[in-house]
């Protein structure tokens, strides 16, 4: 039998005895690289946080910048209740006949997917008369205490750039509106009452601009019960029942007509021109039509507000 000696078993290698791995050695190239990346992830990490942070802001200051839609709940410069209130559904957006709501990006912090209004983009013309948007809420943001367009408020306008305005300069307008690309939609009763077709598509011919009053919703609301009101008075004198307008009337006596919401007013000129200038009365709700329609285009000469607005609380 040979005497030679038994091979040792070797030991299995574990955690323990296993023998520890050196670390790579990283080049400086590597490192500087590393370092911008992590310097660039924290300048990201940091302005987000701030564009939260300016979101934020309009609601801790109380005040916001932005028009809503009909009967958001606010009082006069503060937007808290209506922030509460809304759980950012999105069901107005899905029912405004226009297109004009639109739900906040991440630059409004708090206020993400808050619906919003850009007046000059595209107004609320009550195209669906119903209030389809105030209905069509949930939860009571946007208050059920409204019956007609005439009642809400959502901001008053204003004559920003009067010296921009045609009829304080004694012209008028004739074309395309805002040009052949803008995509701003109204309801033209005269074409469809119900469905509002692109405000391009219409083209006007004014002797002397008046279209902030022409187009104003509460103004053709106000023209429309003067129509209805010849039609019972013509219907009485024939000695006919009234019938359907009689109870219409009487149902809509509230609603019709409102109060007048702008007006052209006469200005005098040197020149002998007939000049005229916007004046926003009472009736006003802030809908916005007359800052979208203003066919200047470098300073709209009226723009609507959110701060002269009617408390609903």
């Amino acid at each position: 039998m040979s005497d030679s000696k038994k091979p040792v078993a070797e030991k299995p290698v574990t955690k323990k005895n296993r023998p520890a791995k050196k670390k790579p050695v990283v080049s400086l190239k590597k490192r500087q690289s590393q370092r911008r990346d992590f310097i660039r992830s924290s300048l990201l990490a940091v302005g987000f946080v701030s564009l939260s942070l300016a979101g934020l802001l309009p609601v801790v200051q109380g005040r916001s910048a932005r028009l809503r839609p009909p009967g958001a709940l606010k009082t006069t410069l503060d937007e808290q209740e209506f922030f509460a209130a809304c759980i950012k559904c999105g069901q107005c957006v899905q029912v405004c006949p226009v297109n004009a709501i639109k739900l906040a990006d991440l630059d409004e912090g708090v206020g993400i997917g808050v619906p919003y209004i850009d007046a000059r983009e595209q107004a609320c013309d009550f195209s669906c008369d119903g209030l389809q948007c105030v209905l069509a809420c949930p939860t009571g943001a946007l208050t059920h205490d409204l019956d007609y367009p005439a009642d809400t408020r959502m901001g008053f306008a204003r004559m920003d750039n009067p010296k921009t305005c045609l009829a304080a300069k004694g012209q008028g307008f004739k074309g395309q509106v805002r040009g052949p690309d803008f995509k701003g939609l109204l309801r033209y009763d005269e074409i469809d009452r119900w469905n509002p077709i692109a405000v391009a598509d219409h083209p006007y011919d004014l002797e002397l601009c008046d279209l902030c009053v022409r187009q104003c919703p509460i103004e053709i609301r106000i023209a429309q019960c003067a129509a209805q009101e010849e039609e019972r008075a013509a219907a009485k004198q024939a000695g006919k029942q009234a019938g359907k307008l009689a109870r219409v009337a009487e149902q809509h006596g509230n609603e019709c007509p409102p109060k007048h919401a702008i007006k052209l007013q006469a200005i005098k000129g040197d020149d002998g021109l007939n000049r005229m200038l916007p004046v926003i009365l009472d009736g006003c709700v802030g809908c916005g039509v007359c800052e979208m329609i203003c066919p200047v285009e470098e300073s709209p000469s009226i723009v609507v507000d959110i701060d002269k607005i009617t408390d609903w609380t």
